[in-house]
């Protein structure tokens, strides 16, 4: 039985080629490919993620830049769609330093684009900016003065990208210092959703599980980034200028190794979604099994249509 999104395009034979790979699957059950082509040639354009499916924050994945060039040779577009606090063009210099090719993609969005919308909103004020100073580029252009974290600095909201030293901090290092933003009820704007990234085979936690962290303490919290909707918007129309035209929800395919960002944010807009297997949420020892598919993703209207242990062509 064919199965259709949005505009009823049949994703079923891509699938099934794809599904041969495999040999076996189970009834209902994510089926595991090892090559994107089957999928690609049911699609235009691509979202894909960039820490985790790119790179690991070191060195670049060369099947993956391989598999996005491919794409692109063949027609379609890639958008690589980041979590990332920086703007595109800091997120552009970060990618040639690690050696991403750059025939792999043909524009970068990141939450750093999308929050500096939410910053403007306090222009005129202060913020306190929590985070490294490598991500103040997200600043830039916009009136805002950066102050202390004391009351009497008068900030009216917390611009948070992420952890200071994310090689060493734990969100378990910031608790004492958000009680003290709860009790003067200032909001945040989390720059990047993401909990954690793997980064050179260390696990960090990113700006997310500040955020995370401020929300359960009672502080109201803003998000722009995957996997909520103002980034996709802002996506789907950069799409649409790269192509000349508007292109179908069911044409589109996001890969991403973030469960909750990734995944859940392309299906929550009608994006089908391509889950690549990462050390974040899976350990070493741990293969792509349908027992831990199933786990990882118990509703069935919120699965991806595979996973891979890498993209690759």
């Amino acid at each position: 039985m064919a199965v259709s999104l949005g505009g009823g395009h049949d994703v079923v034979g891509g699938l099934c080629a794809a599904l041969q790979q495999v040999g076996q699957t189970m009834p209902n059950s994510i089926p595991v490919i090892q090559s994107i082509a089957p999928l690609a040639a049911e699609t235009d354009a691509w979202l894909v993620d960039i820490w985790g499916v790119m790179h690991n924050g070191v060195r670049p994945f060369p099947e993956a830049g391989e598999a996005c060039a491919r794409f692109r040779e063949n027609g379609g577009r890639v958008l690589l769609l980041s979590n990332s606090p920086r703007p595109a063009s800091g997120v552009q210099t970060q990618l040639d330093q690690i050696g991403v090719r750059q025939d792999a993609y043909d524009t970068i969005l990141s939450s750093g684009d999308a929050t500096r919308e939410l910053i403007r909103a306090y222009s005129g004020s202060g913020v306190y900016h929590l985070g490294p100073d490598r991500d103040l580029p997200i600043f830039a252009g916009i009136d805002v003065a950066r102050v202390g974290a004391a009351a009497e600095e008068g900030a009216r909201a917390i611009i948070c990208t992420g952890l200071f030293d994310d090689t060493r901090e734990t969100p378990a290092d910031y608790m004492e210092m958000m009680k003290g933003f709860v009790a003067l009820e200032l909001p945040m704007i989390c720059a990047n959703p993401d909990i954690r990234v793997e980064r050179g085979g260390q696990v960090i936690f990113c700006a997310g599980a500040l955020a995370e962290a401020y929300a359960e303490l009672g502080g109201d919290v803003s998000l722009a980034g995957k996997p909520f909707r103002p980034i996709y918007e802002m996506a789907f129309e950069r799409l649409s200028e790269l192509r000349g035209k508007d292109v179908a929800r069911s044409r589109m395919l996001a890969i991403g190794d973030g469960v909750k960002t990734d995944i859940a944010g392309a299906i929550g807009v009608g994006i089908r979604a391509v889950y690549v297997a990462s050390r974040v949420h899976m350990g070493d020892e741990e293969a792509l099994e349908p027992a831990v598919l199933d786990a990882m993703f118990p509703e069935k209207n919120a699965r991806p249509v595979a996973a891979m242990a890498e993209l690759a062509w």
